[in-house]
Formats: C-alpha cells, sequence, structure tokens
C-alpha cells in the first residue's frame, strides 16, 4: 500500500473515531509527509480542498497541540509541522481545550450552591483533569525510557 493510501485510510479511521473529516486528513497528511513543515498552500494542493477548510482545521490540530507554527527564515507563507511532543501535548496543560474545560469547571463550581449535586459533579471533573495533568509528565518520561525517543 502507497502512503497516500495508507494516510486516507488512517484520515477515515479517524474520522470514525469521531475527529472532524478535514483535521483528519490534515493530521494524516503532517503524519506522512516526508517534509520538515508544510504550507496551509501545499495542504490545499495536496488534498484538493479549500482554503478555508485547510485553515479551519489548522486551527484546531495547533488548538490541541497537534500541529504548530513553524519557523521558516525568508518565507512569506506560515509553516506548520507535526509537534515533536504531540501525543503528550493532547493530554497536557498546554492543550486550549484542556485548559478550558478546566476553567469552565472552577467556573461552574464558583457559580453552584454549596454541597448541591452540580458542584459535586463539577469538583470531580476538575479533579478528574487535574490528577491526569499532574499524572501526564511522568508518564511521558516513562514512555522515553521505554521507547528510548529522545523527543520532549
Amino acid at each position: 500500500m502507497d502512503s497516500g493510501n495508507a494516510a486516507e485510510r488512517l484520515a477515515l479511521a479517524l474520522t470514525r473515531s469521531g475527529m472532524q473529516r478535514m483535521p483528519a486528513r490534515l493530521l494524516a497528511t503532517f503524519l506522512f509527509t516526508d517534509e520538515p513543515t508544510l504550507t496551509a498552500g501545499q495542504l490545499t494542493e495536496e488534498l484538493q480542498v479549500s482554503a478555508g477548510s485547510v485553515s479551519g482545521a489548522l486551527k484546531m490540530l495547533t488548538t490541541v497541540g497537534l500541529v504548530e507554527q513553524a519557523p521558516a527564515p525568508g518565507s512569506r507563507r506560515d509553516h506548520y509541522r507535526m509537534r515533536d511532543d504531540a501525543w503528550a501535548t493532547l493530554f497536557s496543560h498546554q492543550n486550549a481545550v484542556v485548559r478550558t474545560i478546566l476553567q469552565a469547571a472552577e467556573e461552574g463550581i464558583a457559580a453552584t450552591t454549596d454541597d448541591g449535586p452540580a458542584r459535586r459533579r463539577l469538583t470531580q471533573m476538575r479533579d478528574f483533569y487535574e490528577f491526569v495533568l499532574a499524572e501526564i509528565p511522568a508518564l511521558v518520561e516513562r514512555w522515553k525510557r521505554e521507547s528510548g525517543t529522545t523527543h520532549t
């Protein structure tokens, strides 16, 4: 199977698991490319889609920490790349979605009555995310040791 078909199959699997189609296709493209960076124009051309759909998908992938803007000296275009630490970032405080969830939980707790069921649920939500986020650094270090990777 060539990498183009494998990328499309991965994108389809990601879509079936709940990811929106265009971010899934972009993520698969970033995973399979041999290029150090890609521009929105290159992604548009590669996937034969509109610039707007690429822009929206790039925003989503950067928000969750899988893709980042990359330096490109001498280029007038924005360049993007898969983060070296993408998978750890996806579940860390660096992920804007997780930060938003924690902030929403805190605001919800502040807006609820003491000891009510809503407060207990929101507190449990906040406490769960804080617990998981506190465990991520140790898990990442363990993963680095066991996989032999040097990426941060």
